[in-house]
Parts: C-alpha cells; sequence; structure tokens
C-alpha cells in the first residue's frame, strides 16, 4: 500500500471520530461537556497555531506570484460553487480554501496553474472529510467541473501540495471554530437560545458558515486566523441580540486566546464586508410608478398608429381591478360577438 493511502485511510479515520465526538458533545449541556468542548477547541487552536498560514500581498498581487485579489476571489466563489456541486459539506470547502492559502503562501504560482490548484486543494480535502459513497473518482469530479484537467495532472498537483505541506491537511478551518464556539454558548448560557427563539431564528450555524465562505473570499481577511474570523461573525449577530452581549463575547475570547486589537480589527472588517454583499434596496421595498412619461410616451405614439390609442388610466384601472379598488365592468351580451349571443 502506498503511502498516500495510508495517509488518506487515517485522515478519513481520525477526521471523522473528531467530527463525530464533536457533534455528541454538542448534543448536551453541563459541566463535563463543557469541559469536552474546551479541550476540542484547545485541540482547534494547537492545530491552528502550528499549520496556518496565509498569503501575503505585495505590489498588487499574492507574494512570488501574478494572482491578483480579484483573481483569487473568483477562483474562491468557483471553488464554492463547485463543492456544492459535488454535494461536499461546508466542512470540506473551507479546509479545502486553507489547504490552498497554505499552499500559496509556501510556494511561488502562477495563475495559469491556479484553477488547478484549487480543485486539487478540494478534491483533497474531500478524501480526509467526505464519505466514500459521497466522493466520486477524480474523473468523474472533473468531469462535472467541466475542468479540462486530467487525472494524471491531479495526482500530480496531489503529489506536490501534499510535499510541500509535509503531509499534513488537518488545518483547523473557521467553520470548525463556528461548530465549537455555538455549541460552548448553548452550554454555558443555555437561555440565551431561548430568548433568541421568541424574537428571531439565531445562533444558526448555517448562517453564520455562509458568512464564513463569503469572507473566504476576501482577500482582506485571510489575513485574520480562523478562529478570530468566526468569532467576528458570533459576536456581530450577539450585539443585535442581547444588550448583555459583552459578557457571552469576553467569555469566548478569553477561551479562543485572541487579542483584542486583532478581534476589534477583523469584527470591524467583517461588518463592512458583509455590509457591502446586503442588497441596496430593503426586503419590503415600495416601488411607486411615475405614469407621467408613459403618458407621453402612449400619446405619441398614438399619433403614430391609431391602433396604439391607449391612456395610462388603463393602468391604473388594471391595479384597482387587481386589489378590488375599482368595481368590475358589467357586460352585456351585446358587447360578446360570436355564437356567445346565442347562449
Amino acid at each position: 500500500m502506498s503511502k498516500s493511502v495510508y495517509v488518506y485511510t487515517f485522515a478519513r479515520c481520525s477526521w471523522r471520530r473528531k467530527s463525530l465526538a464533536a457533534k455528541r458533545v454538542m448534543r448536551f449541556c453541563g459541566s463535563e461537556e463543557n469541559q469536552r468542548l474546551e479541550r476540542l477547541l484547545q485541540d482547534n487552536l494547537a492545530r491552528e497555531m502550528r499549520l496556518w498560514r496565509a498569503p501575503v500581498l505585495h505590489g498588487g498581487c499574492i507574494q512570488g506570484s501574478d494572482i491578483a485579489p480579484n483573481v483569487y476571489r473568483e477562483i474562491i466563489t468557483w471553488l464554492q460553487e463547485m463543492s456544492g456541486m459535488f454535494k461536499f459539506c461546508s466542512e470540506t470547502f473551507a479546509l479545502g480554501v486553507c489547504v490552498l492559502n497554505r499552499l500559496l503562501a509556501t510556494v511561488k504560482a502562477q495563475s495559469k496553474y491556479l484553477k488547478c490548484m484549487a480543485i486539487t486543494s478540494l478534491i483533497l480535502a474531500a478524501k480526509i472529510n467526505e464519505e466514500d459513497e459521497v466522493t466520486a473518482s477524480v474523473k468523474d469530479l472533473l468531469a462535472q467541473s467541466g475542468c479540462s484537467f486530467s487525472t494524471a495532472e491531479i495526482l500530480r498537483m496531489e503529489r506536490i501540495i501534499l510535499d510541500k505541506l509535509h503531509w499534513d491537511l488537518y488545518t483547523a478551518t473557521p467553520i470548525d471554530f463556528i461548530h465549537i464556539f455555538r455549541a460552548l454558548l448553548v452550554s454555558t448560557h443555555p437561555h440565551l437560545a431561548l430568548v433568541a427563539a421568541q424574537k428571531k431564528p439565531c445562533l444558526q450555524a448555517s448562517l453564520w458558515t455562509r458568512q464564513v465562505q463569503h469572507c473566504m473570499a476576501c482577500h482582506q481577511l485571510w489575513q485574520f486566523k480562523g478562529s478570530t474570523l468566526a468569532l467576528a461573525i458570533i459576536t456581530l449577530e450577539l450585539e443585535k441580540l442581547t444588550p448583555d452581549w459583552f459578557s457571552f463575547f469576553s467569555d469566548l475570547l478569553k477561551k479562543a486566546q485572541v487579542k483584542s486589537a486583532e478581534f476589534i480589527c477583523c469584527k470591524e472588517m467583517v461588518d463592512e464586508y458583509l455590509a457591502s454583499l446586503e442588497p441596496s434596496s430593503p426586503p419590503n421595498a415600495l416601488y411607486v410608478l411615475d405614469t407621467t412619461h408613459l403618458k407621453l410616451r402612449a400619446c405619441e405614439e398614438a399619433r403614430g398608429d391609431a391602433s396604439l390609442s391607449w391612456e395610462v388610466d388603463d393602468f391604473c384601472d388594471g391595479f384597482g381591478n387587481l386589489y378590488n379598488e375599482v368595481p368590475p365592468l358589467e357586460v352585456g351580451l351585446e358587447d360578446v360577438g360570436g355564437p356567445l349571443q346565442n347562449k
């Protein structure tokens, strides 16, 4: 059995055991479960401290490459689409991005190889994190993605990534920390979820996961560790949820071992970035139809063609009928031609 097979097999078993253990712990509240969560958090923080690396911008591109931030953002967005197409879990996408970032921070790469590096990072993450029945063959994945790479090219890129990252891909991702922080909140402050449920759905890992995925495509935010990014996203919702948010935040900040200045900077950038993604118009915006230009246009067209002699009042009557503001017109049999007159 080759070294890669050993590594993949061990990685699947190890990662799944930890994921299942984390999910079991999150189901309960209590001192024992809280201690388990804190140990899980410490393990992930230690792994993050040891393995986390991020690309550095220099001269408008990633240092050592010709990859511009907008090119990077497009490839991460595409990678998210591919992850959804392959039906991978959100943790797989996050791990793939972390692997790609570590690689870009380690080697000098050209933009023409970026797509191959990205899809290979996602495939490696899937081999570690997904069940065998979910993960298709490399050939099938490439066919679904529409990539022009051959299986041999992906396998060669896999070998390069594994060699450069010393066969150690178990980076703690921001989504890992999202789940841990949420479980800690529910475990230590169970009343928070109850109060929130009376107002609106909150403490939603799915919402925070989507926000993390958006933030992972932003080059300004890749300078922050996953634990800092996750904590910033959660704190932004806590601020909206309860006036006593600072007590919950300070407890998580202490456990996450994040510096206050770094956290504040990350939180402000996340807030600004997520706000820029929201639509400019509110969801319940009211649009008013200005009939002035329509009426002028109707008159102009009516002069050119008698068949177009309609008035804007017809539109108003239509809206009135729609909202039952105008009684329907009575139509006599003499107004309806054809065979209906005989009925």
